[in-house]
């Protein structure tokens, strides 16, 4: 059984540019998204995967990855997703030890960017990077398949600025 162990931070500035490795433009879309399960169609470069998340507990949930061909998530995103598109670019940012994931959207999520760090267990110790602010780690709206329903240009202003 596979568990996704992630905490997710808002991004105060763009210092995350000049240091990340690599970035990569992410369009996916949803095929199911109860509190239970969520199933997500990703395409990112050359690469597509169908992900099955389970329910959160905390920062934990179960996840279970399977790599499709490029015109089986094509058509998926076309014909089957029950939610708008999601569209951002991630860039990744090594710091002191860890691998942090910093997505930053467009469309009707323009504005928004978050950082992500998974790890292999709860009690791992990590450092923020200079750039990272509020911890929004279980904050529902945050997430993507609750973004693709409720964009960030559809939020109040408080909860823009991270007021829950």
């Amino acid at each position: 059984m596979a568990t996704e162990i992630e905490h997710k931070y808002i991004v105060t500035s763009d210092e995350y540019r000049t240091g990340s490795i690599e970035q990569q433009r992410y369009i996916q879309g949803y095929l199911t998204t109860s509190k239970e399960c969520v199933v997500r169609v990703r395409i990112a470069g050359e690469r597509a995967v169908l992900t099955i998340k389970g329910e959160n507990r905390g920062a934990s949930r179960q996840e279970y990855e399977v790599d499709i061909t490029i015109d089986m998530a094509q058509s998926m995103l076309h014909h089957m997703s029950i939610t708008p598109i999601i569209d951002k670019t991630r860039y990744i940012y090594p710091y002191r030890g860890h691998r942090w994931e910093i997505d930053c959207f467009h469309g009707d999520n323009e504005g928004l960017v978050i950082a992500e760090i998974e790890l292999q267990s709860e009690d791992v110790e990590y450092e923020l990077p200079p750039f990272v602010g509020k911890n929004v780690t279980g904050i529902a709206r945050y997430y993507n398949s609750n973004l693709a329903q409720r964009p960030f240009k559809q939020w109040s202003i408080e909860e823009q600025c991270g007021v829950d």
